[in-house]
């Protein structure tokens, strides 16, 4: 049946009904809050640490030096030609990723995850500030008034300090931390820096403290990837079912031997930041933090049952367990086919950038031919090609490259505005330098199209050297 034209339509939407966690303690919420403070200092403290380099570096230990076009990180110094250590990286976090999830499912979203570490932090100020749940819950329920226009105002300037902060650490790790911070003071700071610190200030804010659980639904799309890293021996948060119910709260009534071990006292949902109930089973929601394991094991220490009724398990234990058996060892879970086969690629990647750190030249060249036009003939019939190459010191002193060339043929070198072979790159620069490479008049060179032709740069300090092979090309016949 179609609906006419004045049939009231029933709304799609539902407006979002907030989440305040009850307070629990137990094994998970330690373990929550001893990550959350080792992350947070991290990420506040790092930029302040120096690291000495020399007086022409950087003292900043990680610096993402983007006018230098440089990242250092403590003795690690990545040039813009090894962006392969960063891409290298990005992999392996990926390969973590998929690692860990399919190993313990979603433990980066319940512990590591930005959007957690800070939604906890904003938690724990409005905790201090309203109370715990039941306090935040009549103080939500009530019209405004002084009180609740003072301890809001309260809480939202403890927010808007902790974003300010978030946003101040961002991008103290692009530029010399005290230098920045003084010129953020004085307002001398560039724009880009005081842009930066207003959007990270504004998204902390808004996704810490009103957004929240909403983030991890509608916006972050692991929540919907991690089901094709996770299978039947993924250890994840589940409810003890076969053993929970019939749940009921009356324990001395008619049939309360036939009861399960659940009371249904709800705390599992009220301490549970996402608001869900996990007795539904597994959902799309649930960042398995943890905090419902604590809060169902303090309930059953209270009313005499064993723990475990809410805990890690596999869906491979629940045959095991509804029969009476032990579940598998935690061990046969997390290692299998899957998860060895992301660990092993994992540690390959991290092997192979090891080696390769270790393994670099500091000395390098690029070599750019100048084709326009392809060659000249000189005024004696001799063919010139020009090439720019720009040489790259990446030691802490200035040191002498000596250039040279290699071929089939009788070709000579020349260095514009340089008296003989030799020129000085200064530390942790590069230099570019145009160079003349000759064949005469009646060489095999000169008569050839194409001839292979290697310049080589040598340290001569040292016994640095590379090398870098490109065309020399003449009149073709």
């Amino acid at each position: 049946m179609i609906p006419s034209d004045n049939t009231p339509q029933e709304s799609l939407y539902a407006a979002r009904e907030p989440i305040f966690p009850r307070r629990v303690k137990g094994n998970f919420r330690t373990l929550k809050w001893s990550l959350m403070t080792v992350m947070l200092a991290i990420y506040y403290i790092m930029p302040w640490i120096r690291w000495d380099r020399g007086p022409t570096l950087p003292d900043q230990a990680v610096l993402l030096d983007l006018a230098g076009r440089r990242f250092f990180f403590f003795w690690i110094e990545i040039w813009p030609h090894e962006f392969y250590f960063v891409a290298g990286l990005l992999v392996m976090a990926g390969l973590g990723l998929f690692l860990f999830t399919s190993a313990l499912g979603r433990v980066w979203c319940g512990y590591a995850c930005p959007q957690t570490v800070w939604t906890d932090l904003f938690i724990l100020v409005e905790r201090w500030v309203e109370g715990d749940r039941n306090n935040r819950l009549r103080l939500y329920r009530q019209g405004w008034n002084l009180q609740k226009a003072r301890l809001r105002l309260t809480k939202w300037t403890l927010w808007l300090l902790i974003g300010l902060a978030t946003g101040g650490a961002w991008v103290f790790y692009f530029a010399d931390a005290p230098t920045l911070l003084s010129q953020l003071v004085t307002g001398q700071a560039h724009p880009v820096a005081y842009i930066t610190m207003g959007i990270l200030t504004f998204t902390t804010f808004f996704f810490g403290g009103f957004a929240r659980e909403q983030i991890c639904i509608y916006a972050c799309p692991w929540p919907r990837i991690q089901a094709a890293m996770m299978d039947e021996d993924t250890i994840t948060i589940g409810y003890r079912s076969w053993r929970g119910e019939p749940r009921g709260k009356h324990r001395k009534g008619e049939g309360a031997d036939r009861l399960g071990d659940c009371i249904d006292c709800m705390a599992c949902v009220n301490v549970c930041p996402m608001g869900i109930d996990i007795r539904d089973g597994q959902q799309l929601a649930c960042i398995t933090c943890g905090l419902c394991i604590d809060a169902c094991n303090d309930m059953m220490d209270k009313v005499g049952k064993p723990r475990g009724l809410i805990g890690y398990m596999a869906l491979t234990d629940e045959g095991r367990e509804r029969a009476g058996q032990p579940p598998k060892s935690v061990w046969k879970h997390i290692f299998r086919a899957r998860t060895i086969l992301y660990t092993v690629l994992w540690g390959g990647i991290g092997v192979g950038l090891i080696v390769a750190l270790f393994m670099r030249q500091p000395i390098g060249m690029t070599v750019a031919p100048v084709r326009n036009p392809v060659y000249v003939t000189m005024s004696d019939g001799a063919i010139r090609n020009t090439y720019d190459i720009r040489l790259r010191n990446m030691q802490h002193t200035p040191r002498p490259f000596k250039l040279s060339i290699t071929s089939s043929s009788d070709l000579k070198l020349s260095l514009e505005g340089v008296k003989g072979d030799t020129i000085t790159v200064p530390a942790d620069e590069t230099k570019l330098q145009r160079v003349y490479v000759l064949a005469a008049p009646d060489s095999r060179a000169a008569r050839a199209e194409r001839t292979p032709l290697r310049f080589w740069v040598q340290d001569m300090t040292g016994t640095d050297r590379a090398k870098t092979d490109t065309i020399f090309f003449g009149k073709g016949h």
